[in-house]
């Protein structure tokens, strides 16, 4: 990995006019303002399919792309839709928030209307190819999506037996049943991926490379587990066995249940992880480079019978390690990937870090606790990737003003900060991870524009109030691009080939 910089800005949190970020235009002028920044990467969440609470980290498929992103001015463009079809329509009042209520109203009446039109008038063999192609997991999840509208939400562990173990009768009188609403999904399939893949194109053409992220965990009513009970511990009854979690420890006596199903590893380790191969593969048709979420799972997990209140009860299970990656390497050649080994301490963990040869993750906002943090500057190594914070810390500007005055004096001195405005120390502290030895920095834009705790992506161990922050169009001013991209001239994170003047 060169030594460059990026910026963390999650899709659903660009400007847009309808009511979340999406690949509109304002997507292509992020691309724009990257460019001018000498911004190398735009690290972005993940872009699967959510269902309640919104976390992109609880998708309802490994495979599939949220249709929130699908842009109605790129469909207007293609003739789709017209603005008669938009205008109009309420998208929500907070210009800065997602109102998940009002989109899980108004999306799919907007996107059922661009599908009709598309009968008449588009692709249908590019469609039908698209279908074939990805035939493995979009026909299962289209299944999947439709049985659930029809069954109330209700998740699929509360479906029919029938349906729920999959019978063969079963799924074919579903797939003649919801024929109609299962080719409309794979037609919101098809315009997801037809307008990422223009938006990654232009980003390449402009030298920017996408890093996206990748959950280690599927939710529990997701279309994998129901389409594939294989890959899970789950009892010949398709009712799981363990849940994934998190011991208890100082903060928490109970421990954390997190609730997703956990991987059958055996039986993937004998599958030559076919499923893993093909969920990496499936990203790496989406990114340049992969952000792997809770690194340490392959080394080692936390499981917890199914069914138990806490996780007490719960044991640490070893993971598939290098074994796994061996794998993939194999089967799909170099793997680009940052680790997040955030809070990594075992030497299972540590071993498989440095046996995988993947950039691990240096915050700072968890380093300005003492010298000997293994997150301050003095103690990164090239080979890792440097974030002033991530979309699970709060803005930096919210932090400085958070912490204890000894924290932030020590702060300060750390970084030879002689600033008492906390806007002008935020850009220090910025500029202290332009200044480390990393490779790579990621400086999330909340922290660029010093954006307060109203502007916080995700408070871990809540439910309500996240993945909502959205910018405002005029935020990407001239001079804020000028000052990062002093800053990348600055400390050589200047991107392997010059954007032109």
């Amino acid at each position: 990995m060169s030594r460059e910089s990026g910026i963390l800005m999650p899709v659903f949190s660009l400007a847009s006019k309808f009511g979340i970020g999406c690949f509109s235009r304002e997507a292509y002028d992020f691309v724009d303002f990257l460019e001018k920044s000498y911004q190398g990467f735009w690290q972005i969440l993940p872009i699967g399919p959510t269902s309640f609470g919104n976390s992109p980290y609880q998708p309802i498929s490994a495979f599939a792309g949220n249709p929130y992103f699908i842009s109605p001015e790129k469909l207007i463009e293609e003739g789709l839709l017209t603005w008669d079809d938009i205008n109009g329509i309420d998208f929500g009042s907070d210009q800065e928030k997602v109102d998940y209520g009002k989109l899980y109203e108004n999306r799919p009446l907007i996107l059922k209307k661009a599908y009709e039109n598309f009968l008449k008038k588009g692709d249908m063999k590019a469609f039908k190819e698209y279908r074939k192609a990805h035939e493995y997991w979009l026909e299962d999840y289209a299944l999947y999506v439709s049985i659930k509208a029809a069954q109330d939400g209700k998740s699929w562990l509360d479906w029919p037996e029938d349906i729920r173990k999959r019978d063969p009768k079963a799924l074919d009188k579903a797939r003649g049943e919801f024929k109609d609403e299962i080719e409309f999904i794979c037609f919101e399939q098809f315009k997801f991926d037809e307008q990422w893949k223009k938006l990654h194109k232009y980003a390449l053409e402009h030298k920017v490379k996408i890093i996206g992220d990748l959950p280690f965990y599927v939710a529990m009513d997701s279309a994998d587990s129901w389409s594939h009970p294989e890959v899970f511990q789950m009892d010949k009854d398709l009712v799981p066995k363990a849940v994934a979690g998190c011991p208890p420890d100082a903060f928490s006596k109970d421990g954390q249940l997190w609730g997703n199903p956990v991987y059958d590893w055996d039986y993937l380790k004998k599958n030559d992880y076919s499923w893993w191969v093909k969920r990496i593969e499936r990203n790496y048709e989406w990114f340049d480079v992969i952000r792997i979420d809770h690194f340490h799972g392959f080394a080692e997990y936390y499981e917890v019978p199914y069914g138990d209140k806490d996780a007490r009860g719960g044991k640490q299970m070893k993971g598939p390690g290098m074994d796994l990656f061996k794998a993939l390497e194999k089967q799909l050649g170099k793997l680009d990937m940052i680790a997040e080994d955030l809070g990594t301490t075992t030497e299972e963990n540590i071993k498989l870090l440095e046996d995988s040869g993947f950039p691990g993750m240096k915050v700072l906002q968890y380093g300005f606790t003492s010298w000997d943090s293994i997150y301050v500057n003095h103690r990164h190594t090239r080979n890792s990737v440097v974030y002033t914070g991530t979309h699970d810390n709060t803005p930096t500007f919210a932090w400085v003003q958070e912490i204890s005055d000894g924290e932030r004096d020590f702060t300060r001195r750390y970084i030879n900060s002689l600033h008492t405005n906390y806007g002008a120390l935020v850009w220090d502290i910025i500029r202290e991870a332009y200044r480390s030895v990393a490779d790579l920095c990621i400086v999330p834009l909340v922290d660029y524009l010093c954006k307060g705790k109203e502007a916080r992506i995700n408070t871990p161990g809540t439910a309500d109030g996240n993945w909502m922050w959205r910018l405002l169009p005029n935020y990407l001013s001239e001079d804020l691009a000028r000052s990062i991209r002093l800053m990348a001239e600055t400390y050589s994170r200047i991107p392997t080939e010059l954007p032109k003047d």
